[in-house]
C-alpha cells in the first residue's frame, strides 16, 4: 500500500507515525511545500517575544528523524493537482513537474492568513504571523528601536498573545477589533469584559473596539493606519485576522466543501471522494456534542483525528469522539479558557438551557497569590447535563479548572455532579469547596 500525504506539519505527520506503527509495510510519501517538517505555530507569539530563542523548539523532527521511521518526508515539493479517478497527485520541485500514483490520499496543507480587505497591506513593514518565515522576521525587526509604535489588527488568540509578546518587548501597542467586544468568536461577552480591563490597565495598550482599518498609509513602507473613525500614527501592522484552508488546488475536484474553502470530514476522517482522508486546518473536525463537522483550526483537533487517519487509512475503522473546541490564551497577568458549546451555539440548537455566572477565589485567602476566579456554565435546563463552560483567572488555576469540565462534558456530568465532585484541596491550590463545586451547587 502506497500513501502519500500532502503536508508535514501536525495532521499530516500524525497521520504518517501512526500509520506506519500500524503497518510497518506501508509505503508512505509526505510533501511539503515548504522547507519546514513538524511545525507548530502556536509558540509563533512566545517565540517573537524572546522567552525562547532556538526556532527548532516549534519544529524538532526533520526528514532524516521521520526517514530512521521508514517515513520518506520531501521538502519544497509543492503538490500543484490531485486526479481523484486515476489516483495521481502532480508535484513541483526546483521547475521540474512530475506525477506519483496512491492507494490512499491524506490532505493535510493547513491553512493559509487571512488578508483583509484593507487597501495597502502590499506595503513593507505589514505582517501576518503563522509561518516561520513570518516569526523569524518579526522576532529580528522587533529588536530595532525602529519599530516603537505597532499595530495589531484582530483580537482573536494570535492577536491576544502578540499583544502580550509586544508588551514585554517594550514596544507602544494599537489593537483594532471591528467588532464590539475582544475575542466575540472565542468567548462569552462576560469573559471579554474581563479580558479588556486587563489591557486597560497598560499605559502602552491603545485598545480600539467597534473600529476597523480601512487604509494603511505611507509610500513604499507603513506610516499609519486609517480607519472608519481616525487616523493614526503606526511603524508596523500585524495582521490577525484568522486563517483560511489552503485548498484552492483541490477545490475542482468534487471534493464536498465549506463556502471557506474547507475540506468536510466524517467522524473518520473521511472525505467524500474515495481513499482521501484529510484534516488540519484544512479541513473541518467532528464536534463531539453537535454531532456534525464544523471548522475549528485548532492544533489539538488537528493532532488527534491526524492519529484517527492514521489507523483509518491503513484498513482501520476508528471513530474521533470529537472536539468540544476547548481553547485558552493567556493575556498578560490573566488567562481565560472555554470549552464545550457557547451560550449562542446552545441557543442555535434548540436546546433548553440554563446559565450561572460566579465570581469566587482561586484558593485559600492566607495563602499568597488569592485573586478573582470568574467560572460561566452553561447547562441543560432539565437534565442538568453540563453543555458548556468557560473560565477567567490570574496567578493559575483558571485553565486547569477548564480541564475538569471539559471532561465533565465528555462524560455526561450535571451539574448536581459538579457540586459534589471529590476536587483536592489545600490552601495553595483551592478552598475545602472548590469554585467548581460552587458553581455545580448554585446552577439550580
Amino acid at each position: 500500500m502506497k500513501i502519500i500525504i500532502i503536508g508535514a506539519e501536525a495532521a499530516g505527520m500524525s497521520t504518517a507515525a501512526k500509520a506506519k506503527r500500524v503497518n510497518p509495510d506501508a509505503e508512505i510519501v509526505v510533501y511539503e511545500a515548504s522547507n519546514i517538517t513538524s511545525f507548530g505555530a502556536c509558540g509563533l507569539p512566545y517565540f517573537v517575544s524572546g522567552e525562547f530563542d532556538d526556532p527548532s523548539y516549534m519544529s524538532e523532527l526533520t526528514p532524516e528523524d521521520f526517514a530512521k521511521k521508514g517515513i520518506t518526508v520531501k521538502t519544497k515539493h509543492t503538490v500543484l493537482a490531485v486526479n481523484p479517478d486515476e489516483q495521481v497527485v502532480v508535484i513541483e520541485n526546483e521547475g521540474d513537474t512530475f506525477s506519483d500514483h496512491y492507494d490512499k490520499l491524506m490532505i493535510a496543507t493547513g491553512g493559509t492568513a487571512i488578508i483583509p480587505p484593507i487597501k495597502g497591506t502590499e506595503k513593507d513593514n505589514v505582517f501576518t504571523l503563522k509561518t516561520m518565515e513570518d516569526g523569524l522576521t518579526l522576532k529580528s525587526l522587533l529588536q530595532n528601536d525602529t519599530f516603537k509604535n505597532i499595530t495589531v489588527v484582530g483580537s482573536g488568540f494570535i492577536g491576544l498573545e502578540l499583544v502580550e509578546a509586544l508588551t514585554h518587548l517594550g514596544k507602544q501597542v494599537r489593537l483594532f477589533e471591528r467588532l464590539d467586544r475582544i475575542m466575540p468568536e472565542a468567548f462569552e461577552p462576560e469573559i471579554s469584559e474581563l479580558l479588556k480591563a486587563e489591557l486597560e490597565q497598560y499605559d502602552n495598550i491603545d485598545l480600539h473596539l467597534n473600529e476597523s482599518i480601512e487604509t494603511i498609509t505611507g509610500e513604499d513602507k507603513v506610516a499609519g493606519v486609517t480607519t472608519d473613525k481616525g487616523s493614526y500614527p503606526t511603524d508596523m501592522v500585524i495582521l490577525c485576522t484568522g486563517v483560511r484552508p489552503n485548498t484552492q488546488f483541490v477545490r475542482e475536484i468534487g471534493l464536498d466543501m465549506l463556502p471557506n474553502g474547507a475540506i468536510r470530514v466524517d467522524d473518520h476522517g473521511r472525505t467524500s471522494l474515495k481513499n482521501i482522508f484529510s484534516a488540519g486546518d484544512c479541513a473541518t473536525v467532528w464536534h463531539a456534542q453537535l454531532k456534525r463537522d464544523i471548522y475549528s483550526p485548532l492544533a489539538t483537533g488537528a493532532n488527534k483525528l491526524g492519529r484517527i487517519i492514521g489507523d483509518n487509512i491503513v484498513g482501520g475503522d476508528k471513530a474521533f469522539n470529537g472536539v468540544l473546541n476547548s481553547a485558552a490564551v493567556k493575556l498578560l497577568s490573566v488567562e481565560a479558557g472555554r470549552t464545550g458549546l457557547s451560550e449562542k451555539e446552545v441557543k442555535e440548537t434548540g436546546i433548553p438551557y440554563k446559565s450561572i455566572l460566579l465570581n469566587d477565589k482561586n484558593h485559600a485567602n492566607y495563602c499568597k497569590g488569592q485573586a478573582q476566579l470568574t467560572i460561566k456554565l452553561i447547562y441543560h435546563a432539565d437534565t442538568k447535563a453540563i453543555l458548556g463552560a468557560q473560565v477567567f483567572g490570574k496567578n493559575g488555576g483558571a485553565v486547569h479548572r477548564m480541564h475538569a469540565l471539559s471532561v465533565g462534558i465528555m462524560t455526561g456530568l450535571t451539574t448536581e455532579d459538579l457540586a459534589f465532585l471529590d476536587f483536592a484541596y489545600a490552601p495553595p491550590f483551592a478552598r475545602a469547596w472548590d469554585a467548581l463545586n460552587i458553581a455545580g451547587s448554585i446552577a439550580k
